[in-house]
């Protein structure tokens, strides 16, 4: 009896489908010069006009048809001057793709037979790629919800004392069946909530929050030349024992807290807050492509050619 798949065909990508489409370095590379130059025609810089480039044989260069003057499609990405295999790359950019709370650099490792360095800087260059930069939501509502990742408080429940050096404040945004945006700041106070609001939810939006104070000022943002962004603010008491009343409730960002928590605790035990903002990236670059099945692969290779330095 056949086995029911739960992932539609157009959204499939197996790792046969992988070693089919990437079978050797070569296979990566001409992928690569596609994205970036696609019919391998860019412009010529002794030329001044658009040429067409063919490989160097042995190299990873490409030389002009007319002049034979040289460009490097690795320049400037995140796998400039590896002395990977750029097969190992998109494997690991594959592995990233298709988990849903994510893999670990040790697997990596164990997988390819590269050593735990160089598996845990490929990881760090791939998280650089997925961040969602000035992401706008675009509403209609969104939920807005703070955290703190860090030790366990002994002794003491709820938020942190602001002098506390051992949690990281951070603060998510959510579309209601939509996208995501998840920060870490400095610390949690008004202005840093609502900067991140004005920034990231657009207009006329209807914000659910908690009664933290903080949240206070949301109905009343204004943009930098003074116009309203007339946002309408519902909120839900937790400290009453309330959590859902009607539509007002913070269950979507919880549910995202409770994601990225169980991950990083399951997969990755812990994080130091230098490295957690790409952390959060990694989740939320994966929560908002969650029904791209394992397609979130190519869109993980389209951001290196995009991202380029």
């Amino acid at each position: 009896m056949p086995v029911k798949q739960h992932i539609p065909k157009q959204l499939r990508y197996t790792l046969r489908d992988f070693d089919r489409e990437f079978p050797n370095d070569d296979a990566c590379l001409n992928h690569l010069v596609e994205q970036r130059w696609p019919g391998r025609i860019t412009q010529c810089e002794k030329c001044g006009v658009e040429r067409k480039h063919y490989r160097i044989k042995g190299r990873t260069a490409f030389s002009c048809d007319h002049c034979g003057t040289q460009i490097y499609p690795l320049a400037g990405t995140i796998m400039e001057k590896t002395t990977t295999p750029l097969k190992t790359w998109f494997y690991a950019m594959y592995l990233m793709g298709s988990t849903r709370c994510g893999i670990s650099a040790k697997q990596i490792q164990r997988e390819c037979g590269v050593t735990y360095k160089t598996a845990w800087r490929m990881f760090k260059q791939i998280r650089s790629l997925l961040s969602e930069g000035d992401l706008q939501l675009e509403g209609p509502t969104v939920e807005v919800d703070e955290t703190y990742m860090g030790g366990v408080q002994k002794g003491q429940r709820g938020r942190p004392p602001g002098f506390d050096q051992k949690k990281t404040p951070v603060v998510a945004i959510v579309q209601r069946r939509g996208k995501v945006i998840a920060k870490a700041i400095p610390q949690v106070d008004s202005f840093a909530l609502t900067g991140l609001i004005k920034k990231h939810v657009t207009p006329k939006s209807t914000i659910y929050t908690d009664e933290f104070a903080a949240y206070n000022k949301v109905r009343y943002l204004r943009t930098d030349d003074g116009i309203p962004l007339q946002y309408r603010h519902r909120r839900i008491k937790h400290s009453d024992g309330v959590y859902v009343k009607g539509d007002i409730h913070t269950n979507t960002v919880e549910g995202l807290w409770s994601l990225i928590k169980n991950g990083i605790r399951g997969v990755y035990h812990s994080v130091s807050p230098d490295h957690l903002q790409s952390y959060l990236d990694e989740y939320t670059f994966r929560y908002n492509r969650r029904h791209d099945g394992n397609q979130q692969f190519r869109a993980i290779l389209k951001r290196v050619a995009e991202r380029v330095a």
